[in-house]
């Protein structure tokens, strides 16, 4: 069967309370649709005829129907057709998370070869948790973008292209990633709630969830990371500054934080990016390694759990919270290791690499 590439498109990423309280960059709906028109045209470029979005009603969908239309147009006397056949997945549409958690789920069951997603670091938890074996390829277009790697989204999508062609070997085409899951059991109502991240739990003093982006340094208290990054903006640049760890390698971080971020014995005082152009002092008490496999209970008893940067859940006394780090949870398509194997063996040109001289 021809390979189907999914589509997920975030229209509402990059509209929290941080587009206020930093200088961070905000992409309109036409920005979204030209990002998406260069990922559909390399995927063409690599053979790719179908690919399957995600239905929403930002705009994104339209603004890129008419660039298939203008360019239809353009090459109809030339008998030129650059991008593939835009399908949509057949749900509904709530225009909350609901719809990047279906539409995932559709998609996968489709046979979707490989997801595309446009978004920040929750958009790419919500495809994850529900994505399966299919890799993804993830584009930024959210606040604090730590989990997608920020590249021109014309080689993300030649590379996703040339995996789903199947012209890259698997060991090459795919990377493994890590998640922390996280559990919250109820003390009063007997339920247990799950949740996973994808680069960082954060606890919070604050019991409500507000407008859920964490940004208030002063309340942060324990602090876990499947990566710590120092390149990165968010909660990771935090344990990156003090310890870094790879995204390849097993394991994480864990930092216990300081109710300020003053100088006094026994606290190390950490100016990090929290957010775009926001910077931050942070106490930190202690960091260690967080093996994968390994429950940690925090410290901390009242409060509430943010998930790559947004709070979603609240706890207190009588809950008991426990986190695991688990190694290769998913797959990512690795775009770097694609393109220099495509170049190692000149996989765009037709022309097969020479077999060296044996001296």
């Amino acid at each position: 069967m021809a390979p189907v590439v999914g589509i997920v498109a975030n229209p509402v990423s990059a509209r929290d309370i941080r587009r206020v309280v930093a200088n961070a960059t905000s992409l309109q709906i036409a920005d979204r649709a030209n990002i998406l028109l260069r990922v559909l045209a390399a995927l063409h470029a690599c053979g790719v005829r179908d690919v399957l979005m995600m239905p929403e009603n930002g705009g994104i969908r339209a603004h890129v129907e008419r660039g298939l239309m203008r360019a239809r147009g353009n090459g109809a006397s030339r008998g030129e057709d650059i991008y593939p056949a835009l399908h949509t997945v057949s749900m509904p549409v709530t225009g909350t998370v609901a719809d990047t958690h279906r539409a995932t789920a559709e998609m996968r069951r489709a046979g979707v070869s490989a997801l595309v997603v446009l978004g920040g670091d929750g958009t790419h938890r919500a495809v994850a948790a529900e994505c399966g074996t299919v890799p993804i390829a993830g584009i930024s277009t959210g606040t604090n973008n730590a989990f997608p790697e920020h590249r021109e989204p014309t080689i993300t999508g030649l590379a996703t292209g040339l995996v789903v062609t199947g012209r890259v070997p698997p060991h090459i085409a795919f990377a493994a990633n890590k998640r922390i899951d996280v559990s919250l059991a109820g003390g009063a109502t007997g339920t247990t709630v799950t949740e996973m991240a994808l680069v960082d739990v954060a606890l919070v003093t604050e019991r409500y969830i507000g407008a859920r982006a964490l940004w208030r340094t002063e309340n942060f208290r324990e602090l876990y990371v499947t990566f710590a990054d120092p390149e990165v903006i968010g909660m990771s640049a935090i344990a990156g500054l003090l310890e870094p760890v790879g995204r390849d390698e097993s394991g994480g971080l864990m930092v216990r934080l300081s109710p300020d971020g003053t100088s006094r014995k026994g606290i190390t005082t950490l100016n990090a990016p929290i957010a775009p152009g926001m910077m931050a002092r942070v106490g930190v008490t202690d960091w260690r390694r967080m093996p994968a496999g390994v429950a940690f209970v925090p410290e901390v008893t009242a409060g509430s759990v943010a998930l790559d940067g947004e709070r979603e859940l609240s706890f207190t006394e009588r809950d008991r919270l426990s986190l695991m780090l688990r190694d290769d949870a998913f797959r990512t398509v690795n775009v770097a290791a694609v393109m220099r194997h495509a170049g190692q063996n000149r996989l765009l040109t037709g022309t097969p690499v020479p077999v060296a001289a044996d001296f």
